[in-house]
């Protein structure tokens, strides 16, 4: 049954219950118009969803879906037929039916009873009303698996608005980049397959790489059928999830088949569609492939076409939409594709082609599209309607019998149209050079037409650049934008850097930094704040930064989130970096800092506006600059882990071994917190690209110059808070970079001192106990391996401060302190301290003091509680911490008589801690470190063992003790039964008594009295045999010893092999980076060993302390002269560029690059030689038919000879054959594609505009050869149309009566109206004058006042174009003119100042609207000064066969800049109307004027000799 005999009511209750199936329903359930409400069009209801919830589908039951539920019905409408009229016509199966196309049992209740005040004949415009819908949500095609769709039904006269909101809002649709209207055949076609393919696949292209929206006629037929198959094609063949490509479908509801399984009043969630072609008849199905469909209902049924105004006005809608992303606006852009199709199409492209709207026609597909594409290059004048009949009937031979003399006539007249706006007109072939992929002749026809608009100034350029960008193809942008047409200025792609960097599109950064743009000028303090503003919300440096605002918030105490600034950026920077580097962004010192008067990217540039302001236009002074662009921008893509775009960037950093060293650990910091595991592998593996790229570069550096890169190590490095590459790496624990030979030979340098490296260990051992061997050969130093004399004090300092030789007497220092610790152990613990052990306790005195000095030694200004949190990470300072506090509790105890023994206990638990503390003096060692550093390691894995072993241990031991013994009470025997027992037990100590066989009572004591023997197990009752269950005991001892033996124990060797074979492998690396901190220990120690360093610290405490000192500096930091560092940096970049070529040659020469190369050269190879294939083919068919022609021509010319020949030589002229040949032409002017056209028409164009302007009056269609009066047209016959200006007081009448024209005079002054034309006199016909130019396809006078001429004067005032210094710009050699526009109110066009003559007036009202009336005498001075440049007839819209405009546009010309006359003209400007628009502006071929009114300024630029 239809869904017309459904009820429409539905209570609350049932508001998320499934629509019943359509069996279940009864027969028939007419509904009543009282059932229904009217309500608003469109309310702006709660039900509205954010953006920011939005959802491709929602799921049944949700907030979003019962959202949609209330908003459709109260928004968007159906139309219902309301009185039923029995129709002449009859149903498929014979029944009858009312005018609009349903059944009577269709119709509501209230319709098919006798009419009253209804009228009897029906009427679509009182008998059908609007209703709520009852057809929307998710349709799911039955058999053709679970993807859905979206669908609702909407009354013809929705507004677009509500359509739009419903998509973006409720549907979850991203406003579209570009609108991609598919029109042609909407029955099925043949397309050759290889056509077919390179359709589908540019079309699917051009959507998904721009972004952009479908829309087609929705049904399962035709170009539609074409779509949705490219569609599908593309989702089986690809992982995009199918909402990456829109496919609209704007359907007729009422030619839809099995809609009524659509209807549901509360909603289909979803709707079970069937598609069945088999069964459609004259209906047609929906596609399965479109993901959307939008049912346009008028209230009739098996009516087609109902659908295309409301598209056409959606599509209109959405093309004026603004989308804004990236901080740049764009007008959506629309284009118009075509395949196939017949004379509802070319009505589609014609009225394309008048909205401006650019078309690209697929040849070879058939029908209007291979019209259209044949005659597309010849000159209009070639265009005959015979032609066009010749091209019909072939390729329309089924249905050309159809075509009536008028029809062609009409389709000649729109196709000429149609050809002669070229610049929207785009012909895909098959074949032709540089066009091989519908996307690229989409995206070129869409380019093309925006390239040939006008346009004031640049704006044109501005938005081709932010389409391309918002396209995401930086492949059109080389090819169609920075060519040598036009010159861009960095700042003028300012605003397009910006937002290439939020939207992600390293390609167009690439591509705008090789057009010049400087990031020293785009990047400012302001381009910063606004790019962390655009951080994306998934981001977690966002997320980071907003925790940072909310402290600052909760610290002020205020109530609104802080603007965030750059030292905001800069405090969670510093956490990623390290406290080792200072803030990179300082906090202002003043609250507020001057602000640029134009917030950089924020401004929404509108392209279709007049004037582009562009984001760096600012006033000089108010720019504040970043110190390193370069390294901000690199900071900014690498915390949103930006991977290509960083590489960018990172290629144009000059520090660019710190940078790289600094994204590494900015990047391993932010994997820390990351919850993502796929982002954290991420930019764990960007974060190790990072140190491979700093390795290679100073690998580089260390091959070219060992000192210099050893100087880039700890260079202090500005722009990256006062650090060093080297501590950036230890930070980052870059420890492959670290283990560099060229870091460890400067480590080593610097372990040695001033010693040389090559010095043998014994040499400086021997020394150190023989000082005075020092002045021997002995030892040698760096300074006299470089011929550079040392004293002897010289001598000795450089010696005893090396840190080899501080290490050295620190662990002879430190052996003897254990070994004296020893001996007060052992052998001489007196009730008093002897002198031995004050000595031990003077000796711990200095090691706590040396302890406090690294505790408080703060170089970098990091305050007392940061250098505390950094020395008690560090284990071996814990270990130091341990060891000083065990001993003090020993001390004190030892000093207390009553515990002396327990002190000596704590004291030699101390001296284990101590013994211990010696690993760490061993990791210099690269044999024993290397093995420290595994036994670090394994010893985490034994706590993880203890773990899983005291699980099994506890277990047992609770059981055991259960089963044997009763109610022991005894804490120390229960921890030795639980713990100790089970613990020896796997080692092998078994107890005796746990099987029963080996008991004695006499080892245990029966009541648990005696202390020193555990309680005896549950015995009979002469306590001489045991009752507990052997068996059991026996069975857990041996599961406990299986699993804690063998499978414990050997998990535990298991874990040992695998950390050992870990470690193993990176041991060197490990050791090597590990190795730094003993050296900077060591480097930066004072060089006397306890307890001698007492004297070290003296010394500190007097120079700190008492002479207020600043401390010395023993980091491995150099700070270096700025002309000595940049030329240090200069001299890395150069290698830095050295490296990116070399891995780009080694990328190249890789195997598998060298095969995917070859593959493609292959493809695109196979491609040309496909195309050139085509192309021959293509040419050898046109000259065999031109060859054919042309002996058909011999042929019959040899024929007239004879004939003439035979009648003595006379013949008429008639019979003469034509010697030109139809094809040979064709040919020909396929030749000339690209060529343009005459510049001038023969006849007026814009005067036969079929649509009269201002009205809706259809003018008769008028092809260029019937223009002229002379030609014989018996077909013509123009409707009239005469407007009535009640606001004009002269005006001719609108009726054409004879008896009111017989009282005009036609050729002579009537009156105050001049009726005489400059052309001469003209024709006048049954009364009314023609048109001297021809037909225009409209009677009567139109809009114009005067039948006949009307006059009008056009002043074409004019000046160079200058620069500041008063010089007359030029271009192409030729000087720039700039003319006088208005834009006059309620008119959206710019035009000269001028227009219709009054009658009796000298000036237009329109010139006198302009002008101050003091200034109209000197005003009609100045156009009597000037040249007339055009007098006579002019191509307008209002032009009439009966009336028409003449003008005389007259040059006022100033020649020079201080031309008092231009001074006064431009002081009454200032004066004129507010609601005019008045400016100079710059003369070209593109200024948006009248087409009328250019053809004035070409004339007038030719008279001056400017450009135009």
């Amino acid at each position: 049954m239809s869904a017309r005999g459904r009820c429409a009511k539905v209570l609350p209750s049932e508001l998320n219950k499934v629509c019943p199936e359509r069996g279940d329903e009864p027969a028939t359930q007419p509904r009543k118009m009282s059932d229904f409400e009217v309500v608003p069009n469109l309310q702006q209801s709660s039900s509205s969803v954010s953006k920011s919830r939005r959802k491709a589908h929602f799921p049944a039951g949700s907030n979003e879906k019962e959202n949609l539920i209330s908003w459709i019905p109260e928004n968007i409408r159906k139309k219902e037929c309301t009185y039923f009229v029995e129709s002449s016509q009859t149903s498929d199966s014979g029944r009858i039916v009312c005018e609009c196309g349903y059944l009577r049992e269709q119709h509501l209740d209230d319709a098919a009873k006798p009419p009253i005040f209804l009228g009897k004949e029906w009427d679509p415009r009182r008998h059908i009303q609007e209703m709520p819908t009852d057809a929307f949500g998710d349709i799911r095609f039955t058999g053709l698996g679970q993807k859905t769709g979206k669908y609702v039904r909407v009354s013809s006269d929705t507004p677009p608005r509500v359509i739009y909101h419903l998509m973006t809002q409720h549907w979850g649709l991203d406003a579209p980049n570009l609108l991609i209207s598919v029109t042609g055949g909407a029955k099925n076609f043949v397309m050759k397959p290889r056509l077919k393919n390179i359709f589908r696949q540019g079309l699917v292209k051009v959507a998904q790489t721009t972004g952009a929206w479908i829309i087609t006629g929705g049904s399962h037929t035709g170009v539609m059928k074409q779509v949705g198959e490219a569609v599908r094609d593309f989702i089986l063949s690809c992982s995009h999830k199918e909402g990456d490509i829109v496919t609209i479908g704007i359907a007729t509801w009422g030619t839809v088949y099995n809609r009524d399984s659509l209807v549901c009043p509360m909603g289909g969630f979803p709707a079970e569609y069937v598609l069945d072609e088999e069964n459609q008849g004259s209906l047609s199905c929906l596609d399965s492939n479109h993901s959307h469909f939008i049912l346009v209902d008028d209230g009739t049924h098996g009516r087609y076409g109902v659908e295309i105004p409301l598209r056409t006005r959606l599509e209109k809608f959405i093309s004026e939409q603004t989308k804004v992303k990236g901080g740049v606006a764009i007008k959506i852009p629309i284009v118009c594709v075509v395949l196939e199709g017949g004379p509802g199409t070319l009505d589609t492209i014609y009225n394309a082609i008048t909205n401006g709207t650019p078309c690209v026609i697929v040849e070879g597909s058939g029908r209007v599209a291979d019209v259209i594409a044949q005659v597309a290059n010849l000159p209009v004048a070639k265009i005959t309607i015979a032609l066009i009949q010749k091209k019909l009937s072939i390729l329309f031979h089924d249905t050309y019998e159809l075509f009536t003399e008028s029809k062609l006539v009409e389709w000649t007249k729109k196709i000429q149209d149609i050809v002669r706006s070229r610049q929207l007109l785009t012909i895909f072939r098959e074949g032709k050079y540089g066009q091989q992929d519908v996307d690229v002749a989409i995206l070129q026809a869409l380019f093309k037409a925006s390239r040939n608009q006008d346009h004031f100034g640049r704006e044109n350029w501005d938005h081709q650049l932010k389409l391309a960008v918002a396209w995401n193809r930086v492949d059109i942008a080389r090819s169609e934008i920075f060519t040598d047409d036009h010159d861009w200025k960095p700042s003028d792609l300012h605003p397009v850097m910006a937002a290439a960097l939020i939207s992600n599109k390293p390609e167009f950064v690439k591509l705008f930094l090789e057009q010049g743009v400087r990031l020293k000028e785009f990047v400012t303090w302001d381009t910063l704040v606004y790019l962390y503003d655009n951080l994306a919300p998934s981001c977690l440096f966002h997320s980071k930064l907003q925790k940072v605002l909310l402290e600052e918030r909760e610290h002020t105490a205020g109530s609104k989130m802080p603007r965030l600034q750059m030292h905001h950026v800069s405090q969670v920077l510093r956490e990623l970096l390290g406290c080792s580097t200072q803030p990179l962004y300082p906090k202002p010192k003043h609250t507020e800092r001057p602000r640029l008067s134009i917030p950089v990217p924020h401004i929404k540039l509108n392209v279709q506006g007049s004037s582009l302001r562009s984001l760096c236009k600012r006033s000089a002074g108010r720019v504040t600059f970043t110190m390193d662009p370069v390294r901000d921008l690199l900071i900014w893509a690498v915390v949103q882990n930006r991977k290509e775009l960083a590489e960018i960037i990172w290629a144009q950093s000059q520090d660019c071994m710190a940078a790289a060293l600094a994204c590494s650990k900015i990047l391993k910091e932010l994997a820390k917190e990351e919850e993502d595991t796929d982002t954290t592998d991420e930019m764990l593996a960007l974060a190790e690209e990072y140190e491979h790229k700093a390795i290679g570069v100073f690998t580089d550096c260390y091959r070219k110059d060992e000192e210099r890169a050893q100087k880039l190590l700890t260079r202090v490095s500005e722009a990256w808070g006062k650090t060093t590459c080297l501590q950036l790496a230890l930070e980052a624990k870059n420890m492959n970079f670290v283990s560099h030979g060229g870091v460890q030979a400067f480590l080593t340098k610097v372990w040695w001192g001033k010693l040389c490296v090559d010095n043998g260990l014994w040499r400086v051992i021997t020394c150190m106990l023989f000082f005075p061997l020092l002045y021997t050969n002995l030892i040698t130093f760096s300074r006299e391996k470089r011929l550079q004399p040392m004293g002897c004090l010289t001598r000795l300092r450089a010696f005893f401060t090396a840190p080899i030789v501080i290490f050295l007497m620190n662990i002879l220092s430190y052996f003897t302190f254990l070994l004296l610790f020893a001996y007060v152990l052992m052998v001489d613990f007196q009730p008093m301290p002897t002198w031995r052990e004050y000595l031990i306790y003077f000796w711990l005195f200095s090691l706590v003091c040396e302890e406090t000095r690294q505790l408080l030694y703060d170089p970098d200004g990091l305050g007392v509680v940061k250098m505390a949190s950094l020395y008690i990470k560090d284990f071996w300072n814990k270990l130091d911490i341990c060891a000083i506090l065990v001993f003090i509790a020993g001390l004190t105890c030892r000093l207390i008589p009553s515990t002396l023994y327990p002190g000596r206990i704590i004291l030699s638990l101390a001296f284990i801690i101590f013994c211990l503390r010696l690993m760490h003096i061993f990791t210099v060692s690269k044999t024993l470190g290397p093995k420290i550093i595994i036994v670090k390691r394994m010893m985490k894995d034994v706590f993880f063992f203890l773990f899983l072993l005291a699980v099994w241990v506890v277990s047992f031991g609770v059981a055991k003790q259960a089963i044997l013994i009763h109610n022991e009470e005894r804490v120390e025997w229960l921890f030795r039964g639980v713990v100790y027992h089970s613990y020896l037990t796997i080692f092998g100590q078994i107890p005796s008594y746990i099987d029963g066989v080996n008991f004695n009572i006499d080892q245990c004591s029966p009541n648990g009295t005696d202390p020193y023997k555990p309680k005896c197990p549950e015995t009979n009752a002469d306590n001489k045999k045991p009752i507990f269950p052997e068996w059991l005991t026996v069975i857990l001892l041996c599961l406990y010893l299986l699993f804690t033996n063998i499978l414990l124990l050997n998990l535990l060797i298991a874990m040992f092999n695998y950390t050992f074979q870990q470690v193993q492998e990176h041991t060197d690396q490990i050791w090597k980076f590990q190795r730094h901190d003993l050296i900077e220990e060591y480097h930066g120690r004072p060089p006397a060993p306890p307890p001698l360093i007492l004297l070290n610290h003296l010394q500190l405490l007097v120079r700190r302390g008492l002479l207020r000192r600043p401390a010395t500096h023993h980091k491995l930091k150099e700070k270096l002269e700025k002309n000595e560092e940049a030329a240090l940096l200069s001299w890395e970049m150069y290698l830095k560029e050295n490296y990116l070529q070399h891995q780009q040659c080694q990328e190249k020469q890789n195997t598998e690059q060298m095969i995917r190369d070859i593959a493609q050269r292959v493809d695109v190879l196979a491609e040309l030689l496909d195309l050139d294939r085509v192309k021959r083919t293509g040419v050898v068919e046109q000259r065999l038919g031109s060859l054919e022609d042309q002996v058909q021509q011999s042929a019959q010319a040899l024929r007239w000879m004879m004939q003439a020949l035979r009648g003595n030589g006379f013949s008429s002229g008639e019979d003469v054959p034509p010697m030109g040949s139809s094809k040979a032409l064709d040919t020909k002017e396929i030749d000339l594609e690209g060529r343009p056209e005459e510049s001038r028409p023969p006849y007026h164009v814009l005067a036969r505009n079929l649509l009269y302007p201002g009205s809706h009056t259809l003018r008769f269609p008028v092809p260029d050869e019937k223009v002229p009066w002379e030609v014989d047209f018996p077909l013509y016959d123009p409707p009239a149309y005469s407007a009535d200006h009640k606001d004009m007081a002269v005006q001719d009448p609108f009726s054409l009566s004879l008896e009111s024209l017989l009282k005009i005079n036609y050729n002579t002054m009537d009156g105050l109206i001049d009726r005489q034309s400059f052309h001469g006199l003209y024709a006048v016909q049954d009364g009314l004058p023609l048109n001297p130019m021809g037909r225009t396809g409209l009677r009567g006078r139109g809009r114009l006042h005067c039948f006949g001429p009307n006059h009008a004067l056009h002043p074409v005032v004019t000046r160079w174009r200058r620069n500041l210094d008063g010089s007359i710009i030029r271009k192409s050699l030729k000087k720039m003119l700039e003319v006088l526009v208005a834009q006059y109110p309620l008119s959206d066009v710019w035009a000269l100042p001028g227009g219709s003559l009054e009658p009796g007036e000298t000036l237009p009202l329109k010139l006198k609207w302009i002008l101050r009336r003091e200034f109209w005498p000197q005003f009609q001075n100045l156009l009597k000064q000037g040249t007339e440049v055009h007098k006579g007839y002019l191509d307008d819209p209002r032009n009439t066969d009966n009336a028409w405009v003449e003008t005389v546009a007259i040059s006022v010309h100033f020649d020079s800049q201080n031309d008092v006359e231009m001074k006064r003209l431009n002081s009454f400007l200032q004066g004129c109307d507010p609601e005019l628009c008045i400016r100079w502006q710059v003369l070209d071929k593109r200024i948006p004027l009248h087409a009328n009114h250019k053809e004035l300024l070409h004339k007038v630029s030719t008279l001056l000799g400017a450009y135009y």
